[in-house]
């Protein structure tokens, strides 16, 4: 009996080792070993078979436990989500090094932009990508109803958000937050830019997704010639060359009076030789209205301001001879590079 037990223990050593080293576990019931066992059985005296079956019996009993373990194991994982990105089955790799990647050339011009802005006294406060109809219009005297909504056609969700179709949506908020300001005859300065969304027909002018800046300066004594030296003066920067400009009429129901800004096309841009093929719109512009300052809670009869948007995009394909807006979001790396 002693001897079997040697065997017997010698052999779960060996099944063991054998066990931990098998991929597939199941395997291990095919074991030289075991089947060394079950031959040798065959071979034994009578007397010593039912000793010696016992054993065996009990070898493959403890053989067969470790499989049955190892399953439990294995389904108490964790199921392997196939649409993540990492999962926690699965090695997390390496992050690609900075260098082999760049900013998107609207990201650099945004920065720009901002930059150049708050050089010149405008603190810089993103936009929202998801907002409310009282933001979205009646905080900017758009009154239920009013026709002038036709013109921001957006997206809505279920709930009733929007996604903003113009960053104007800041506007309330903004004035509210720097309110404080002008108790202490300081202008309310702000630049706003973010995404804006809209259902368009795609061409190559027109996106539904793209960048606007907003801006509103707010004091006492503000009037369209303020508005009109900023935007030289931060346009002029921006394209680093002294701008002509003008203004002629327009409407938008949160700003009065209201006007398009243009300026004089250069020469890599010239259409013609009319006078309207001279000039190149850029952005909307306009003096507060009076009713969105009343919204914020400032008294129009003793401040006043201005506000402007206009589309980053427009002014990246001015600089740099861009002919089709939807190369911005084509993702093709032949027109991204040109800008690294």
């Amino acid at each position: 009996m002693s001897e079997q037990n040697t065997i017997f223990s010698r052999s779960l050593e060996l099944l063991r080792t054998e066990y931990d080293a098998l991929t597939d576990k199941r395997q291990i019931l095919r074991s030289p070993t075991l089947t060394a066992l079950y031959t040798e059985l065959r071979t034994l005296p009578n007397e010593q078979k039912a000793a010696f079956g016992k054993g065996l019996n009990e070898l493959k009993l403890e053989v067969v436990g470790w499989i049955d373990q190892q399953a439990d194991v294995t389904e108490q994982l964790n199921p392997i989500d196939v649409t993540a990105p990492f999962d926690i089955n699965a090695a997390t790799p390496k992050l690609l090094p900075t260098e082999n990647g760049s900013k998107h050339p609207l990201m650099v011009e945004l920065e720009c932009i901002s930059d150049i802005a708050y050089r010149m006294g405008f603190n810089v406060e993103e936009s929202r990508l998801i907002d409310d109809d009282y933001h979205m219009f009646e905080s900017l005297n758009f009154p239920e109803g009013h026709p002038a909504r036709d013109d921001y056609d957006t997206f809505t969700t279920t709930e009733g958000l929007i996604a903003p179709a113009h960053t104007s949506t800041m506007q309330n908020r903004v004035l509210r937050k720097y309110k404080a300001n002008l108790d202490k005859a300081e202008p309310i300065a702000v630049l706003m830019p973010d995404r804006v969304f809209r259902n368009e027909d795609l061409d190559a002018t027109h996106e539904h997704t793209f960048y606007q800046y907003e801006g509103v300066y707010v004091g006492k004594g503000i009037t369209v010639g303020n508005l009109i030296a900023t935007l030289k003066a931060l346009l002029g920067e921006y394209f680093g060359e002294d701008l002509k400009a003008k203004i002629q009429p327009f409407y938008f129901p949160f700003t009065e009076p209201s006007f398009e800004f243009a300026i004089e096309r250069p020469a890599a841009l010239q259409k013609g030789d009319t006078e309207a093929d001279q000039w190149l719109e850029l952005l909307g512009c306009g003096m507060i209205h009076p009713n969105v300052l009343k919204g914020a809670g400032i008294d129009p009869t003793i401040y006043t301001g201005f506000a402007w948007g206009g589309g980053i995009e427009r002014l990246v394909m001015i600089k740099y001879g861009i002919e089709d807006i939807r190369h911005f979001e084509s993702g093709k790396l032949e027109f991204l590079r040109q800008f690294s």
